[in-house]
């Protein structure tokens, strides 16, 4: 009788199994035709609000990237952000000989892209844009501790996120690719928060001396503007 009963519960289960995978079969063929569509070059989430179902969500999860940028560049926001961009880093920077319209320049902590873009309107041509999270069609993905460009690649890097500094993991690796990247004489241009000792930012670049600071307002906070002149050591002093 147990043998019987044994063998009763294991149709039953098969049974149940065969059921089940049928099931989710269906579900997996009917979301696929009516869910899913084709995907642009570059894809990236939206902005809307959370989904209420599988199929909302499949129907806005893909956004143009350059349609999300005309936006962002349509708002308020980025322009005065550009604006503060032009007067407190870039005038600067032309001043002193330090950025071009020939410069090849990196952004680190790049977030949407407000450097990036600010700097092509300004009329520089190759700018790179980075972060830990890309942000296309301006940012890539990149781990600013370990930079993936070559040794001199840049002429200039700029980060325009106060926290970038302050929040970075290993602050001294952070410093160190930074200088790794750019070439000598070339320049780093750094906001960070006002309340930073600026010694202490010194002190970080080892490889570097701070020739110009000027105060800006970023998105609403303020911060300090530091840019720093690429002067080599090596066991003698200055070379």
């Amino acid at each position: 009788m147990d043998g019987h009963v044994r063998r009763l519960l294991n149709r039953v289960a098969i049974a149940l199994a065969a059921v089940a995978t049928a099931a989710l079969m269906h579900l997996f063929r009917h979301s696929s035709a009516s869910c899913f569509t084709s995907s642009p070059a570059y894809s990236s989430l939206s902005l809307a609000p959370f989904p209420r179902t599988s199929c909302d969500a499949a129907s806005r999860r893909v956004v143009d990237p350059n349609v999300r940028l005309a936006k962002l560049q349509s708002s308020p926001r980025w322009r005065r952000h550009s604006e503060a961009l032009s007067a407190s880093v870039f005038d600067p920077l032309r001043s002193l000989r330090l950025l071009g319209n020939s410069s090849r320049v990196l952004c680190l902590a790049a977030g949407a892209g407000q450097a990036v873009d600010a700097l092509r309107v300004a009329g520089v041509g190759d700018v790179t844009g980075v972060d830990l999270v890309d942000f296309p069609p301006l940012v890539r993905r990149a781990d600013p501790h370990s930079l993936p460009f070559f040794d001199d690649a840049f002429d200039l890097v700029l980060s325009d996120d106060p926290a970038a500094l302050t929040g970075a993991l290993f602050p001294s690796r952070f410093a160190a690719e930074i200088e790794r990247t750019v070439r000598r004489g070339g320049a780093i241009a750094l906001a960070v928060d006002r309340h930073i000792n600026l010694s202490l930012v010194a002190s970080i670049f080892r490889k570097s001396r701070v020739v110009h600071v000027r105060n800006a307002t970023f998105d609403g906070s303020a911060a300090s503007v530091v840019i720093l002149s690429t002067n080599y050591y090596s066991s003698y002093g200055f070379v």
